[in-house]
């Protein structure tokens, strides 16, 4: 029976070659874009792929792209702990995809812009646009390094698998095929990963239902522990998950990712038509509610396995992250390359992370802070393109291995992360939908923005939200049989120390019971409303109402959807509503008089000579 004992497994020569052929299969991509573009040397092919990209591959990019191994590891640990509320992201991404196709694309494409953020000196100054540019490499390059460290770590520690051989062959081939093949390189790989991760979830949830007799006793099992909460309508912003923190702000959150993040922005854009480009969103959506569902159903697996002897208290995991990987080698160790693919799997999360913003980095730099100081060839702009890969990817690599000495602050670190996209939204809201926002407004609202997000992110860091907030579900070890674990030096009582939320009350803030205790799911929104306000306000206060803005920097009606919907319809109603009503009136009375015709004016001038 599963979850008994310590693991003494590790990988063996069938798991190692399935991922090395990940690796391999990744890096052939690389070398393959750069054979046949040999000829098309210049910057635009590589950083956005000529603008030729079909709406499926982008598609799938789109979905890898943020689908990191901290989905794979992270979220089937969230329902073991928590529960499914999670779930309620199908909401959020839906209504993401909604507001990108409808109010940032249009804009964005019709630019053709290769940098997201040339849109905010077209449409302010270049001040802003330096600033925007240079938040996004600070915050990409620092979140990067932790997706390379963090799944590594993991999977170091369950697994066997060497920590920073892992680490370094992940960061070179991702390196490698970023430097050889560009974007059209990197979206293929997204697309074969995206594939991997499928198969890896898949792997684990088959053998969890074979085990535990079907779905229907899993889907029990998590009914009875209280996993299956989902029906959560508090309204307290102070609850960690709810269906408001999860539909609201996780909506901030991936329209701030979709909307304006370079990688997914440069991706979109490089389809060759606006339709093609929407039709990637959208189909997009399918993808990342798939590998929702499988994580969620994944999370449930995991619960129904250890719902009597829960490895991570019983001191078998050091780590809730760990939960994933230790159950892959206590189900699938007797069947040879299957924990190899989940592996493959978790770290092809991690390549499609990476090398997207090794794209989108590169991309910022040269067209934000080298095209505008040079004069340099569209040859060597290239050779630029892929220097700077190169550069990024070893900067990248450095960051996982500073962020191995970072201990405590990686969670700190991720929240910073997710904080900056909030003010970076309302700073792209202001300009496409608020004509009358100038440059003073918008540098002071992405300021005020980014200051109170980061004051809220980081002391929530400092003063957690207690339990009665978070509420972790319980976990037991009553089923443990520890007397058969031969390998586990069983010498104390005590629980391995876990990540708490209760904090002594003494020398606390006040604010530390109120504002600080927010759902971290709401530090996106505060950044953006706040961006947004303040934004607006000192536009208004420095002569806004008299800026005059080129009607393309703005949304305008004809870009949605809705006006067309509305224009098609309107058009055959009346059309549709003119023939039927003459129709019906000559069949009941006969051929109309003119003298008589209500259109009399039309009428004539259609079939009178003049």
């Amino acid at each position: 029976m599963p979850g008994y004992a310590l693991l003494s497994g590790s990988f063996v020569t069938a798991d190692y070659l399935v991922f090395a052929l990940m690796l391999l299969v990744s890096a052939a991509v690389g070398v393959y874009y750069a054979w046949t573009d040999r000829d098309q040397r210049s910057s635009g092919n590589f950083l956005i792929g000529g603008r030729r990209m079909t709406a499926l591959p982008v598609s799938l990019s789109l979905t890898a792209s943020f689908m990191s191994a901290i989905t794979v590891l992270s979220n089937p640990a969230e329902v073991y702990r928590y529960g499914a509320s999670i779930g309620f992201y199908i909401i959020a991404f839906a209504m993401a995809v909604l507001v990108t196709s409808e109010v940032f694309m249009p804009v964005f494409y019709r630019l053709t812009i290769t940098s997201t953020y040339e849109y905010l000196e077209l449409r302010f100054n270049r001040a802003t646009r330096l600033m925007g540019t240079l938040l996004f490499i600070v915050q990409t390059i620092l979140y990067t390094g932790i997706v390379i460290y963090a799944p590594a770590l993991a999977l170091n520690q369950v697994t066997g698998m060497d920590l920073w051989g892992a680490v370094i062959s992940t960061g070179v081939v991702c390196t490698f095929y970023c430097t050889m093949g560009g974007l059209k390189a990197v979206v293929w790989t997204d697309v074969f990963q995206l594939g991997v991760m499928l198969g890896g979830f898949l792997s684990v949830i088959i053998r969890s239902v074979v085990l535990q007799g079907g779905v229907f006793p899993i889907i029990s099992d998590t009914q009875q522990g209280g996993r299956l909460n989902i029906w959560d309508f508090d309204i307290n912003p102070l609850r960690r998950h709810t269906f408001w923190t999860i539909t609201i702000g996780g909506t901030f959150i991936w329209v701030s990712i979709y909307g304006i993040n370079q990688a997914q922005v440069q991706r979109y854009n490089s389809c060759k038509s606006l339709i093609h480009a929407k039709l990637s969103l959208y189909t997009n959506l399918l993808g990342l509610w798939s590998i929702l569902l499988c994580s969620v159903f994944a999370g449930m697996c995991l619960y129904s396995v250890y719902k009597k002897c829960d490895p991570w208290t019983a001191g078998l995991v050091s780590a809730p992250d760990q939960l994933m990987p230790y159950l892959v080698m206590d189900i699938l160790g007797d069947y040879p390359g299957l924990p190899g693919l989940f592996v493959a799997a978790a770290y092809s999360g991690s390549l499609s992370t990476v090398s997207s913003s090794i794209n989108a980095l590169a991309a910022v730099t040269v067209e934000d802070l080298i095209k505008p100081c040079t004069n340099m060839s569209e040859k060597h702009l290239s050779w630029t393109s892929k220097g700077l890969s190169l550069l990024y990817g070893a900067l990248c690599i450095g960051m996982a291995a500073l962020a191995s000495l970072m201990g405590g602050i990686l969670q700190a670190a991720v929240s910073i992360f997710g904080v900056t996209g909030g003010p970076l939204l309302g700073l792209f809201t202001l300009g496409i939908l608020c004509p009358f926002a100038n440059s003073k407004g918008a540098v002071s609202g992405l300021l005020s923005g980014l200051v109170v997000s980061l004051w809220v992110g980081i002391t929530a860091q400092i003063y957690p939200p207690s339990p009665e907030m978070s509420r972790p579900l319980s976990l037991t070890t009553e089923g443990c049989n520890l007397t058969t674990v031969d390998s586990l030096n069983w010498t104390s009582t005590t629980l391995p120390p876990q990540p708490s939320s209760i904090t002594t009350v003494h020398g606390r803030p006040l604010l530390a019971e109120s504002w600080y205790s927010l759902s971290y799911l709401y530090f996106s929104p505060i950044g953006t409303v706040i961006s947004i306000s303040v934004g607006l306000m000192v536009s208004l206060c420095t002569g806004g109402c008299r800026l005059g803005v080129e009607s393309r920097l703005t949304l305008m009606k004809e870009d949605t959807t809705v006006y067309h919907l509305f224009r098609f319809f309107k058009d055959r109603v009346i059309r549709t509503g003119k023939l039927d009503l003459t129709k019906d009136r000559e069949n009941n009375f006969g051929n109309t008089n003119p003298d008589f015709y209500d259109v009399e004016l039309e009428f004539a001038k259609s079939n009178i000579p003049t």
